[in-house]
């Protein structure tokens, strides 16, 4: 199963970068308040140790999880999905999947609410079937991609740090 989950990670992750460059690009806005974290939860935090999460798949070093005393929602907008991924056992992303032209508005007002307003700057503004938002702080990166043709969207909240701690091989580290 592993082997198959494997496989199945890597042509994911090979779709979502070709879908990706053939979207609009974007600029990231600088994110206001970089939260270090989402919802509370700090970047790094373990959450197999929390009570109200339960590990949806394992894949070695990446573990996802859900919530299980609520229902997905992102502020007060529901969503279809939404799950926590670790690094190591290390909270790092967060993936929030939803449908729908009212969420996707609901969506955009509560991230600039959040976050900061996104540069409506001729030139700055996603056109096309693909739009890309994107909001970079120190610590957190947000990325929103939606397709009109389709009405749904993804959103991404991740760990600019935990990443790299991977990468340099010093994920050992406490931060």
């Amino acid at each position: 199963m592993n082997k198959d989950f494997g496989k199945r990670t890597r042509l994911l992750t090979i779709g979502i970068f070709c879908v990706l460059h053939t979207s609009t690009p974007v600029f990231a806005v600088p994110l206001d308040n970089d939260p270090n974290g989402f919802d509370g939860i700090p970047w790094g935090t373990l959450l197999a140790e929390m009570e109200h999460f339960v590990r949806v798949e394992d894949a070695g070093r990446l573990q996802t999880y859900e919530q299980t005393e609520q229902a997905p929602a992102l502020g007060t907008t529901p969503v279809d999905s939404m799950r926590f991924t670790t690094f190591e056992k290390k909270f790092g992303r967060v993936t929030i999947r939803y449908s729908g032209k009212e969420t996707h508005e609901r969506i955009l007002i509560y991230l600039q609410s959040k976050y900061g307003p996104l540069d409506r700057t001729p030139g700055q503004i996603t056109v096309g079937p693909v739009k890309v938002y994107a909001w970079h702080g120190f610590h957190t990166e947000v990325t929103l991609r939606f397709e009109t043709g389709a009405d749904r969207g993804i959103i991404f909240f991740e760990s600019l740090t935990l990443p790299e701690k991977l990468l340099d091989g010093t994920s050992a580290t406490v931060f």
